[in-house]
């Protein structure tokens, strides 16, 4: 256990804490929210380190009174005995953490191969996204969609957001992060006429969402682009040209968004997206530049790539990286993720805990 590092995070705790005692703090909403993140991941520490020291307090005093009274005897090794539960605690919270873990999301579903097929089971994994915020009493927003002929979506991209401060500095990528790669369908499409069991696939990128102090976006790096918003079948849906594509010069990435009515609602969102994905490549090279372990979550709709799969007929769901597999594949898609997901957040605790790299997500 890092003493030196206890000592650090636990004057920063201090510090935050006289930060928001101070009224002034929240003039600004967005310095609020950040300190109020932090001070709540370290809220567990603080924790932690003042119940292990009171143990330690009591033992002492305990063994000193058994000295004169052996009465206390017990009451001493009792103490003793849950000592090392404490201090294993206090060491994994001493484990860094991801710096992401307080952030809300937004989540990109794109659908891959299948056709028609890939774009429902698109449109069902955004359900299974939204019914899992809901049951967490997370807001969500659609911020892009691109609908298919059949009621499917092709694209899609969803801000998903806790109600103010997350507890323990847990937030949505805390237990979203895990979903980003590509997830893969075994069931009869609706448009198979012989019953035929069809595999298809959809991509998911999760993107932790950047705030204006993640990211500086240069304006003279943005290209705009502004053309006509279209729906299912190339169908106008909109007779201005109010949808909005920018392209960030320096690094290739290009954005679009239509669903908003007007130019300057569907700008806000691309940029939205854009410091999220600029937010997301910072974090890769970073990685990158430290280990070579953690690679890109989608490199292509490929099936080959998948992370998991969902099997209609045996009504199972297979996370390929840490072979969990449960057959509650109906509730899973109801928004019931909490069993693969605790799994994915134990793997990768056992790993950190362990001095490896965190769990590769794909």
């Amino acid at each position: 256990m890092s003493s030196e590092r206890l000592a650090t995070l636990l004057d920063e705790y201090a510090e935050l804490e006289k930060r928001l005692a101070d009224p002034a703090i929240h003039a600004d909403q967005g310095t609020a929210r950040r300190v109020g993140r932090r001070y709540a991941e370290l809220v567990p520490l603080h924790k932690a380190a003042g119940e292990l020291e009171q143990a330690r307090a009591d033992l002492a005093a305990a063994r000193e009174l058994a000295a004169e009274d052996p009465a206390f005897a017990a009451e001493a090794e009792s103490i003793a005995a849950s000592l090392p539960a404490l201090e294993e605690r206090l060491a994994e919270l001493l484990i860094p953490r991801d710096p992401h873990d307080a952030k809300d999301v937004i989540v990109e579903i794109k659908a891959g191969e299948g056709g028609e097929e890939s774009a429902l089971f698109a449109g069902d994994l955004l359900r299974m996204y939204t019914r899992y915020a809901e049951r967490h009493g997370w807001t969500t927003e659609v911020i892009d969609s691109q609908e298919s002929d059949l009621g499917g979506v092709k694209d899609v991209s969803l801000a998903i957001k806790t109600k103010g401060v997350p507890e323990g500095g847990n937030g949505v990528w805390s237990r979203l992060k895990w979903e980003g790669g590509v997830h893969r369908v075994q069931r009869v499409p609706v448009t198979e006429s012989q019953g035929r069991i069809h595999t298809s696939a959809a991509g998911v990128l999760v993107l932790p969402e950047a705030e204006d102090v993640d990211v500086t976006i240069d304006p003279n790096d943005l290209r705009i682009d502004v053309f006509r918003s279209s729906g299912p079948g190339g169908q106008s849906v909109n007779t201005t040209d109010s949808a909005v594509r920018i392209t960030h010069v320096p690094t290739g990435i290009v954005v679009s968004c239509q669903n908003e009515k007007s130019q300057l609602q569907n700008r806000e969102q691309a940029m939205r997206i854009l410091r999220a994905r600029l937010l997301a490549a910072a974090q890769e090279q970073a990685d990158a530049a430290a280990s070579d372990a953690r690679k890109a979550q989608v490199r292509t709709v490929d099936r080959s790539e998948r992370i998991r799969t969902y099997n209609f007929p045996q009504n199972r769901i297979t996370d390929h990286r840490i072979g969990y597999t449960a057959y509650n594949l109906d509730l899973a898609l109801a928004g019931e993720l909490d069993g693969v997901l605790a799994a994915l957040a134990e793997a990768d605790r056992t790993a950190r805990l362990a001095g490896e790299t965190e769990l590769t997500r794909r």
